[in-house]
């Protein structure tokens, strides 16, 4: 079987959907379409129940997909031997902010499972650049957030997270249960450097103007001490650990940032599919109240931020 087509079965398969699996796999829809069908002329077996709402597996598409899975890691396993032959070989990844706890051990110890004879390294940006080294062709894969720029590159979501705003224990709205933007309307807040991206930058500052412009800050830390020291409003996902004297109040009415696997468009090789593949999973599969769920998102105050 072409290797693919398989990959085009999984994808359907893993989103159970045409049209998102046509989106994740960077074609329309037709296309997956015909190439689904050819693969179920193969065996001559129908792989999939198709309706107005989605696909599910039939019987005989679960079995392909358990297998096809296996042949699709096998396949990159032996690709990554072959490449070891010829040399070291060398993953780096990179990483913005919370991000960096994101790869997490579940993650560092499938990938060396999968491919114990690559060397990773990763590099940390700061809050200037969203792709963390990627656009600059620093890293070739990076654990990061949205919203950015994503032109030429590749984004697979892996969570979404709430936002809320960061303000010192003793603030007067520290123990709302949720505050709007205009309730901060007359506070400073942090901004991110200029050479910013600027749809990221949007994102995360808040109202433009000389009342509102705080301290220009290029790290996690230099925002938390820029609220501690001098009252300033900054953002964060929610469930981030925090400083202690520091609470997260939820911010209505604002996108939820989400977590994403990034790399460039193209062909990115077998290491960096294993990469993001491995990622994928260890997040479908991580267990309520695990990390980034919603049982580590609710708790605020000092108690609930020393974990």
């Amino acid at each position: 079987m072409d290797l693919r087509l398989l990959r085009n079965f999984v994808a359907v398969a893993e989103e159970l959907h045409f049209g998102r699996a046509a989106e994740r796999l960077h074609m329309t829809q037709p296309p997956l379409s015909r190439a689904i069908r050819r693969l179920e002329g193969e065996p001559g077996q129908l792989l999939l129940h198709r309706s107005p709402a989605g696909v599910s597996l039939t019987p005989a598409g679960a079995a392909l997909y358990d297998e096809a899975r296996e042949l699709l890691d096998r396949a990159d396993r032996l690709r990554s031997r072959v490449a070891a032959a010829a040399g070291p070989a060398v993953l780096t990844v990179g990483t913005l902010a919370d991000s960096a706890a994101e790869a997490g051990t579940a993650l560092a110890a499938a990938y060396r499972e999968r491919h114990p004879g690559v060397r990773v390294r990763v590099r940390e940006a700061d809050l200037a650049d969203p792709t963390a080294g990627l656009r600059a062709g620093l890293v070739d894969v990076a654990l990061t957030r949205t919203p950015f720029d994503g032109t030429g590159l590749v984004t697979r979501v892996l969570r979404a997270d709430p936002v809320g705003v960061v303000l010192r224990a003793d603030d007067p709205l520290a123990g709302r249960a949720d505050l709007r933007p205009d309730e901060l309307a007359d506070r400073p807040w942090f901004r991110l450097p200029e050479g910013a991206d600027p749809i990221w930058r949007a994102y995360w500052s808040g109202p433009r103007g000389p009342l509102h412009d705080g301290p220009v800050v290029r790290t996690v830390h230099e925002c938390t001490q820029a609220v501690l020291w001098n009252g300033t409003v900054g953002l964060t996902t929610l469930g981030h650990p925090l400083p202690e004297g520091l609470v997260a109040v939820p911010l209505t009415g604002k996108p939820p940032s989400r977590l994403v696997v990034a790399w460039a468009a193209g062909d990115p090789g077998p290491l960096v599919r294993s990469f993001a593949r491995l990622a994928a999973e260890i997040y479908r599969t991580a267990p309520p109240g695990g990390a980034g769920s919603s049982a580590s998102r609710t708790g605020r105050g000092a108690a609930s931020i020393r974990r």
